[in-house]
């Protein structure tokens, strides 16, 4: 579908094949939050897969603004028939809907599937074309009548656009670690107050006690049979909550394959048998500014702390030696205070169609954010660091 916007030409695609990989991720690449999540091969593997798609309720609809042939700005927008694999919840939102006799769903999000990772959605070659994408995604939302438009995990570049087109905005609390030039993990661990680094010594014995080791393996050097483990590892966690993983293996072959350099991945041992193991994202290593992004776990046999080991200390130790400037945490987790990740706010912003609810849900808004600025509050209180 084409149309006409101010001296844009817009396009919107179902297949994220119909957009080639090429001036997508240069577009992607000089954003002001690029993340890997974001490239075209990662996109375009969710939908492949069968992971992101409209059988899952992922319907694509990628829209992307054109000048004399030239791509100038593009996001990927998924039209929903729920709120799963979102990570900013709106259930109540969909619940005021119903009890008014009103549809929530569908509604669209601007958003990378099941990745709760800050940074650029809206890309684009500058900031009015930045907002002109953002203002044809709303018209397009308009046009498909849908309830909503939700623009999740955004850069401070896209809440620009945000403020310019006044749409609400939300804030939530994420935990990310930052490394201060640390020599290596004791130096690390010398940082943190007295509680905290005997703590982490404790849970670290516990599993080295239990004979777990670990091996790391990077890039293009993770097998297919490590890759193989791996799944069966992040299938068992979800199926032991009584759910489905979001993920197919197909995704999975194609991220070994499209964008190996992008992956760590770490397989704890005991006894010569692969007992678990946890998959972490990397952006631009070996620069200043190189980012990790702790994503998918899962162990076949349970070790007394070999989560935090796993998903924590090892890849802070990775991180450490290979120069990372920060590690996220991923999605909630106030538990991860105690392993130094620290409280960082996170964005979304929000349309809604309906005027009362726009309304209700922007004085909602008002209140949360009051909230979620007093708990930031209170968190800065408590950190593990040593007192300067």
């Amino acid at each position: 579908m084409q149309e006409k916007h101010k001296n844009y030409l817009t396009r919107i695609d179902d297949d994220p094949q119909a957009l080639d990989a090429a001036p997508w991720d240069a577009l992607c690449a000089a954003q002001d939050l690029p993340s890997p999540f974001m490239r075209h091969a990662y996109l375009s593997a969710l939908h492949t897969s069968h992971s992101a798609c409209a059988k899952t309720g992922w319907a694509v609809q990628f829209v992307s603004l054109w000048l004399h042939d030239s791509l100038q700005a593009a996001c990927a927008l998924y039209v929903k028939n729920h709120s799963y694999g979102e990570y900013v919840f709106d259930w109540p939102w969909a619940n005021a809907y119903e009890q008014h006799g009103l549809s929530y769903y569908p509604k669209a999000v601007i958003a990378v599937p099941f990745t709760p990772v800050p940074g650029s959605r809206l890309l684009a070659v500058d900031d009015a074309a930045r907002q002109a994408l953002l203002h044809a995604c709303i018209e397009h939302a308009k046009a498909l009548n849908v309830s909503s438009l939700h623009l999740l995990f955004d850069s401070p570049a896209d809440r620009a656009a945000v403020h310019a087109l006044q749409l609400l905005e939300r804030q939530t609390v994420q935990f990310h670690w930052h490394n201060a030039g640390f020599e290596n993990f004791d130096a690390f661990l010398a940082s943190l107050n007295q509680e905290k680094r005997k703590k982490i010594k404790q849970e670290r014995r516990r599993v080295a006690d239990a004979g777990v080791s670990f091996s790391v393996h990077q890039g293009t050097a993770i097998t297919s049979a490590q890759w193989d483990f791996f799944y069966d590892c992040y299938e068992r966690t979800y199926l032991e909550h009584g759910n489905a993983p979001y993920l197919t293996r197909a995704f999975f072959e194609q991220m070994q394959h499209t964008m190996p350099e992008n992956w760590v991945l770490f397989i704890a041992q005991r006894e010569g048998r692969a007992i678990a193991s946890s998959l972490i994202g990397v952006q631009d290593l070996g620069t200043a500014h190189a980012v990790a992004y702790g994503r998918y776990w899962g162990a076949l046999e349970r070790v007394d702390c070999l989560h935090f080991e796993a998903c924590y200390y090892q890849p802070l130790m990775w991180c450490i030696a290979h120069g990372v400037s920060r590690f996220e945490g991923g999605a909630q987790g106030e538990h991860k205070m105690s392993r130094a990740l620290m409280p960082t706010p996170t964005y979304s912003a929000h349309w809604l169609a309906h005027p009362a609810f726009a309304d209700a849900v922007e004085r909602f808004l008002e209140r949360e954010t009051a909230g979620v600025e007093g708990y930031l509050e209170s968190l800065a209180a408590r950190s593990p660091f040593k007192h300067s």
